[in-house]
């Protein structure tokens, strides 16, 4: 019986040492890129740049996780016409979605970045109800209309508001809502369940690709007449580090407790990112009507989590929470995954 107890004990503190590790990498991972980016610390002001070069990371790390050490093996089930229909968009909408983040934090705070980000559920959900995935009804347009009025409270409340950023943020939102459209039709329709390493492996290389061409024509000459290509390469090779530290921290929360786990996690990471960023950047000011809104906004955001999760569960009544959890791999992140 002791053994027994002190066996619970044991996974539990696991589970949330997973859990604290994953809020601490991935809040920590949206104030590195910031710091990177910023004009005043690092100062490398190149997000297509920055994001290109996580996804190469990542492609080369996965690579040699699976293929050399073979520490991990990639899970089966992918065919050309598989990556062609749903593998590529994803990628594609992967890289807009971490190039328009990024770029975002030039001209917004990390704070308002991440209240913006709120309005995640809403965009997902219109596209969702466009492709047939979703269902409009009377419960889901109020937690919409919900999400949707305490965005708004929150950027009312905003000092220093610079549009240019919000445009980027919100070409982020839409990004990674397809993204999530693209990843439910490739689990659902087609019946693929990926874990994110094995997800990374595939959709990184493309994404790579998707922001190389791009990094060509806009970045790649005023890194060179600005003689950029002198960087830190400690600080940027972390920064990558960092960012695939990230996806494996998903990987292990969602492999020990459930989908319903990481998103609450996800909440209090939120909530993380915009106390704390008020503390240690200078362009940080928090109101009380941004906080206001912000709290509105998240209990919209809440009600949705638990209104898929309650959907989810009665779909598949069969599978257990962690089963649940590893088919529906990045949900969180993502956002994020890599540089959110």
């Amino acid at each position: 019986m002791a053994d027994r107890s002190r066996g619970f004990l044991r996974e539990e503190f696991v589970t949330y040492a997973y859990i604290l590790l994953y809020i601490a990498l991935s809040s920590g991972q949206i104030f590195f890129n910031k710091w990177v980016l910023s004009s005043k610390e690092i100062n490398f002001p190149y997000p297509l740049g920055l994001t290109l070069l996580h996804m190469v990371f990542s492609s080369v790390l996965c690579f040699l996780i699976t293929k050399v050490f073979k520490i991990m093996k990639v899970e089966e089930g992918m065919t050309l016409e598989i990556y062609v229909t749903s593998v590529i968009p994803i990628g594609a909408m992967f890289a807009m979605t971490l190039w328009l983040g990024n770029t975002a934090y030039l001209y917004i705070s990390v704070a308002f970045a991440q209240m913006l980000k709120a309005i995640m559920p809403v965009a997902v959900f219109v596209l969702g109800v466009a492709v047939g995935l979703e269902v409009m009804s009377c419960r889901m347009l109020l937690i919409m209309s919900v999400i949707s009025f305490g965005v708004l409270v929150a950027s009312y409340g905003e000092i220093n508001i610079s549009w240019i950023g919000v445009v980027y943020q919100m070409g982020g939102v839409v990004g990674e809502a397809l993204r999530l459209i693209f990843m439910e039709i490739l689990v659902k329709r087609k019946g693929i369940k990926l874990n994110p390493i094995s997800l990374m492996y595939y959709v990184s290389p493309c994404s790579a690709l998707c922001l190389f061409i791009p990094w060509i024509f806009l970045e790649k000459s005023k890194m060179e007449a600005n003689g950029t290509w002198n960087f830190q390469p400690l600080v940027l090779t972390l920064n990558s580090l960092c960012t695939f530290a990230l996806n494996l921290s998903v990987f292990l929360v969602i492999s020990h407790t459930s989908a319903l786990t990481i998103r609450v996690a996800g909440v209090v990471k939120d909530w993380v990112v915009v106390l704390v960023s008020a503390l240690l950047f200078a362009d940080t000011k928090l109101t009380i009507i941004n906080l206001f809104g912000y709290a509105i906004a998240i209990a919209g955001v809440a009600a949705y989590n638990n209104h898929k999760l309650k959907k989810e569960a009665s779909r598949v009544p069969s599978e257990s929470p962690e089963e649940e959890g590893q088919s529906i791999p990045l949900v969180s992140q993502s956002s994020d995954t890599t540089n959110r």
